[in-house]
């Protein structure tokens, strides 16, 4: 079964999301919009589609879409399409405001629809391999550093542009509720937060240390996980696993620590993300990660934000 599809904001990763949809056996892409005309028909030509500059345009006309416009439309594109009965996957950060994520999320329940967030990170391979090895966290602490790339993020700082990520993530293999957490930050770049440090404290007793910075000269992104008898490693930008466990109860040396390296399927995970959203919308099956799930990342990150100290 082929899904009419389109790609709204066919830009730096919209137009990822085009190049996937036209190949996928599960999609047809009947459409990519874009209120740049020249971007759209550039667009819509290397993946033999058709092109749009206004979204009401595509009513009656696909099944699914894509939504990867800034941050600030989220909202109102999202609304629209549902409302016109049509499944959307939205990028991440779902919205900025709580209240949006949940009438966003009250509207997809009400016409039965998929309402999906693009988390990307929860597919890659190395998470999805990870989280059978996580078993009741210590301690966690997460990197996710980067370059100033683009001024399109001037309007998000780095907590919703990137460590939402690891947010979501740590929502995935935390049962756990977060019971309090302190947040500092500094801008450096823009008129938002560049730099965050958060440390999250679950019920359990679990810390969970957290830095984003987009300040930084080289892209570094890692989690490193400890528990019980083990550490496990994650290199998201490498997609590498490694598990850490002790093979006996008294460590005298590296020898009495074994290492696995867990064989990984290295398939591009933003196919792998489609590829869900599809299958959600053929089966009408609930999502890996749904409007209710983005809407409880994107509550955590206002709420850091909200008692941020800089």
């Amino acid at each position: 079964m082929n899904i009419k599809t389109a790609v709204i904001g066919v830009g730096s990763l919209g137009h990822h999301h085009a190049r996937i949809l036209s190949q996928h056996s599960k999609s047809k892409l009947e459409f990519v919009v874009d209120i740049n005309k020249k971007t759209a028909i550039r667009i819509a030509k290397i993946n033999n589609t058709k092109y749009l500059t206004n979204y009401n345009a595509l009513v009656g006309k696909i099944e699914a879409a894509i939504i990867a416009v800034p941050t600030q439309y989220h909202y109102h594109v999202t609304k629209f399409l549902l409302q016109h009965d049509i499944h959307c996957l939205v990028e991440k950060p779902f919205t900025t405001d709580i209240y949006e994520a949940e009438e966003l999320v009250r509207i997809s329940k009400a016409r039965n629809l998929i309402l999906q967030v693009g988390h990307i990170e929860r597919f890659n391979p190395a998470i999805i391999a990870a989280v059978n090895y996580v078993n009741n966290p210590k301690f966690i602490e997460v990197n996710r550093l980067g370059p100033y790339y683009d001024s399109r993020i001037n309007n998000i700082g780095v907590v919703l542009d990137l460590m939402i990520h690891d947010l979501d993530i740590l929502f995935f293999f935390m049962k756990e509720k977060v019971i309090s957490f302190e947040a500092y930050g500094a801008k450096v770049f823009s008129n938002t937060e560049d730099i965050a440090k958060v440390r999250l404290r679950y019920s359990n007793g679990c810390i969970a240390d957290l830095s984003a910075s987009r300040v930084s000269l080289k892209k570094y992104r890692k989690i490193r996980i400890f528990q019980s008898n083990s550490y496990i490693s994650i290199d998201y930008a490498k997609k590498n696993l490694k598990i850490y466990t002790k093979k006996k109860e008294n460590i005298n040396s590296i020898s009495d620590i074994d290492v696995k390296k867990p064989k990984l399927l290295l398939r591009e995970p933003l196919f792998y993300e489609l590829d869900n959203f599809l299958t959600n919308v053929i089966n009408g099956q609930n999502p890996d990660i749904s409007g209710n799930q983005g809407k409880n990342v994107v509550k955590l990150a206002i709420d850091i934000l909200k008692n941020m100290i800089f």
